[in-house]
C-alpha cells in the first residue's frame, strides 16, 4: 500500500473516531479533597455553580481546538475565568479526573503554571505568561501507534496527578491541563487540542513568582514537530514533545499504570458455587450442573446486560453461551440425562450446581423436565435473571 493511500485511510479512521465523545476534567482532589469542574450543563442551571474550572459555555459537544493564534487555544472554546480556587501547597499533587478519553486520541499531556496575580476569578487569558511544570509524550512507537501519555491517562481511571513545583510562591495561579490528541496530525490543522483551566492558591515557602513566560497564543505553531506528523507510519522511536522548555523543579515522563490485577479485585464475583473472573471491561462465570440436585441461585456482583443465549449441542454435552455488549460471559455445560456421572472440570474446578430432583409426571414412567433459575448480576449495575430447562437431550437458557 502506498503512502497516500495509507495516509488517506488512516484519515478515514480518525474521522471516524473524532465523532466519539471527548472528555473534560470533571473533578479535582487536592490534599484529598474534591472539588468538581466546570461542566457545559452548568450554564442551563439559574445561578451555574461557582467552581475553580474555567467555564466553556461553548462546548457542548466536547470538541477541540486546533487554531494557535487564537484566545481559545489557551483554556479551550469560549473558557472564561473560574470563580473560586483550589487550595494546594507547593510540592504537592493535584488529581485531575476526566470524564472519559477516546482510546484512538494518542498523544501527549501537558501542564502549566501561569500567575494571575490577586484576582484569576478576572484575569485577561491573554495575558497570562505559561510555564511548563509537566509534561510526558510517547512511551513506546513500536507498534505504531504506539503507547502515549494519554493511554497512561486511560489506565490510571482517566485520571492525571501533576505536581506543583516546591519551588513556587504562594499566590494564586492559573493551571493549564492539556492534552493533545495526534490521530490526524499528518495533516496541517490536524492536531487536536483540549485544554482545561483551573484556578489554584498556592501556598508554601517557594520563591518563584512566574513573572515570565509563554502567552498561551505563542505556545505552539501548527508546524511544530509536536504537532505536525504522522503516528502511524513509520513508526515512531522518538518524539519531541511541543511547547517551552520545563521549568525548573518539574516532572517530566510517564505516570505509572493502575495494575490489572487490582481493577479485578474490586470487581470479581466470588460465591461458593461458581467461579467468576473479571476485569474492568470483562466477566464470566463457568457453570458445570447435573440435574439431579438441590436448586441453588448464583449471584455474581458484576453486571449483565440482557443475555442473547446461542446454544450448541453434542451427543454428551449440551452448551449455551450467553454474550451481552459488555463482553460479559456465562457458560452453562449440563449433563443431558441424570443417569449420567457427575463431572468436574478439572481445569476450571468449578464446583457444580445442585439442581432439584426430577420428579416424574403424573401417570408417566420418564423422567419429567427440571428447571433452576440464577441471577447474574454485571459491572454496569444491571441484573438479569435467566432460567435453565434440561429435558432429556435438550438444553434451553432464556431470560427469565
Amino acid at each position: 500500500m502506498s503512502f497516500s493511500k495509507l495516509t488517506a485511510t488512516f484519515g478515514t479512521l480518525a474521522l471516524l473516531s473524532s465523532v466519539s465523545a471527548h472528555g473534560i476534567v470533571s473533578g479535582i482532589v487536592a490534599n484529598g479533597a474534591w472539588q468538581s469542574g466546570y461542566d457545559p450543563s452548568f450554564q442551563y442551571s439559574n445561578p451555574p455553580p461557582v467552581v475553580a474550572g474555567w467555564s466553556m459555555p461553548q462546548v457542548s459537544d466536547r470538541g477541540f481546538v486546533s487554531d494557535y493564534t487564537s484566545p481559545d487555544i489557551i483554556c479551550h472554546r469560549g473558557a472564561t475565568p473560574g470563580g473560586s480556587y483550589v487550595s494546594v501547597a507547593a510540592g504537592d499533587s493535584i488529581e485531575l479526573q476526566w470524564t472519559e478519553w477516546p482510546e484512538s486520541h494518542h498523544g501527549p499531556v501537558i501542564d502549566y503554571l501561569a500567575a494571575c496575580g490577586d484576582d484569576c476569578t478576572n484575569v485577561d487569558k491573554t495575558q497570562l505568561l505559561f510555564n511548563k511544570i509537566d509534561e510526558a509524550g510517547l512511551n513506546n512507537g513500536n507498534p505504531a501507534p504506539g503507547n502515549w501519555a494519554s493511554d497512561d491517562l486511560i489506565a490510571n481511571n482517566n485520571s492525571w496527578t501533576v505536581t506543583i513545583p516546591s519551588s513556587i510562591a504562594p499566590g494564586r495561579y492559573v493551571l493549564r491541563h492539556e492534552i493533545i490528541a495526534l490521530h490526524s496530525a499528518f495533516d496541517a490543522g490536524g492536531a487536536q487540542n483540549y485544554p482545561q483551566c483551573i484556578n489554584l492558591e498556592v501556598s508554601g515557602s517557594g520563591t518563584d513568582s512566574l513573572s515570565s513566560g509563554t502567552k498561551g497564543t505563542e505556545l505552539y505553531t501548527a508546524q511544530d514537530p509536536g504537532i505536525l506528523l504522522s503516528i502511524y507510519y513509520p513508526t515512531l522511536t522518538d518524539y519531541s514533545i511541543p511547547g517551552p522548555a520545563l521549568i525548573g523543579g518539574s516532572s517530566s515522563g510517564p505516570q505509572p499504570s493502575v495494575s490489572a490485577s487490582a481493577s479485578a479485585t474490586s470487581a470479581a464475583p466470588s460465591t461458593d458455587t461458581s467461579s467468576a473472573s473479571a476485569t474492568s471491561s470483562s466477566a464470566s462465570v463457568d457453570i458445570t450442573a447435573s440435574p439431579a440436585r438441590p436448586s441453588a441461585v448464583v449471584s455474581p456482583t458484576d453486571d449483565l446486560p440482557s443475555p442473547v443465549p446461542t446454544t450448541t449441542a453434542d451427543s454428551d454435552s449440551a452448551t449455551t453461551t450467553v454474550e451481552s455488549s459488555s463482553t460479559t460471559t456465562v457458560t452453562a455445560t449440563v449433563a443431558p440425562t441424570a443417569s449420567q456421572p457427575e463431572e468436574t472440570d478439572s481445569a476450571t474446578d468449578v464446583p457444580p450446581i445442585p439442581l432439584p430432583t426430577p420428579v416424574p409426571a403424573p401417570g408417566s414412567s420418564t423422567t419429567a423436565p427440571v428447571s433452576f433459575t440464577s441471577t447474574v448480576t454485571g459491572r454496569i449495575g444491571k441484573p438479569t435473571r435467566f432460567v435453565c430447562y434440561i429435558e432429556d437431550d435438550e438444553f434451553t437458557l432464556s431470560p427469565a
